[in-house]
């Protein structure tokens, strides 16, 4: 009897991300990953309606008790995912090469980013209601004091591009403010928001805050533009057509709308606070002064 001398490889085949488990797509499709020079890497779950919906349930679910949380606490947690995803550095590189095209030190640059940008999101957790706080001359025996709110569940479109750098990018202004989200991942490259979806679930974050699907943004997205549970949605990564169809659903129960950006992002440059804001409300209130 002959020995073997070539073993199979173990295709794997990707699941999703939904309320801190990892369940197969409800409709059992899945879709072939490749690398950039079209080398088979993975399959990933073609995430459905059905799919979006209980992704909005977990989030919607999960909100309470994470914009309930403290400031400091959630920023504490941004900071962990920043640690457990630095430990996987090896890896989130060689997906990131895998997709992109890039050198080992290019990649390697690419995923540092990406954990520096979490550490400083984190860092803003508890700062961020004192730079959009307020406390509001009136005329009379007042305090009026403005502070922000989140807004509530927000659909995010991940951008095709920086597969790992960009989904940071969208996600972690979206959480550190206290709201919680569904996020589309890239249909191209979806293997490091995969990865992510992994570190997140052994991090501190609970369950339901990020949720992750993979397929077709063209497909899941208006459906999340469209749901009135979703009070936000965050279209970096859609195209023009796209975006305008998902704005007019979200138009159906005034959902903030965050625009695809006008020209190319580059994630490595200061993001400032503008996505942290996009999802926020102001709360004012008034209380007398004396006894």
């Amino acid at each position: 009897m002959s020995e073997r001398t070539e073993r199979l490889s173990v295709r794997k085949t990707y699941k999703l991300f939904i309320g801190g488990a990892f369940p197969r797509s409800e409709s059992g499709r899945s879709y072939v990953v490749t690398s950039s020079k079209g080398d088979f890497l993975a399959n990933a779950a073609r995430a459905s309606r059905k799919d979006a919906r209980d992704a909005v349930s977990a989030a919607r679910k999960a909100f309470p008790g994470w914009s309930g949380a403290t400031a400091y606490n959630r920023g504490q947690i941004l900071y962990r995912i920043a640690e457990m995803l630095e430990g996987r550095r090896a890896q989130f590189a060689a997906e990131i090469g895998d997709a992109d095209g890039v050198g080992v030190k290019k990649a390697g640059e690419l995923v540092d980013a990406a954990v520096d940008r979490l550490v400083w999101y984190a860092g803003w957790s508890d700062k961020i209601g004192a730079v959009l706080g307020s406390a509001n001359p009136v005329a009379g025996p007042y305090f009026n004091l403005s502070s922000p709110e989140p807004t509530g569940v927000v659909a995010v479109v991940a951008p095709p591009a920086a597969p790992l750098l960009g989904l940071v990018n969208v996600i972690a202004p979206v959480i550190v403010t206290g709201n919680t989200c569904v996020v589309v991942a890239s249909e191209r490259a979806p293997l490091p928001a995969i990865t992510l979806a992994e570190v997140l679930a052994t991090s501190d974050l609970p369950g339901g805050v990020v949720n992750i699907l993979t397929g077709s943004a063209a497909e899941i997205a208006p459906w999340l533009a469209g749901h009135m549970d979703v009070n936000g949605i965050d279209l970096t990564g859609a195209g023009p057509e796209l975006a305008v169809t998902c704005e007019e659903l979200a138009a159906e129960n005034l959902k903030r709308v965050l625009r695809p950006p006008a020209d190319r992002v580059d994630w490595l440059a200061d993001p400032g606070i503008e996505r942290m804001t996009a999802f926020l409300e102001t709360k004012t209130v008034w209380h007398p002064i004396g006894i």
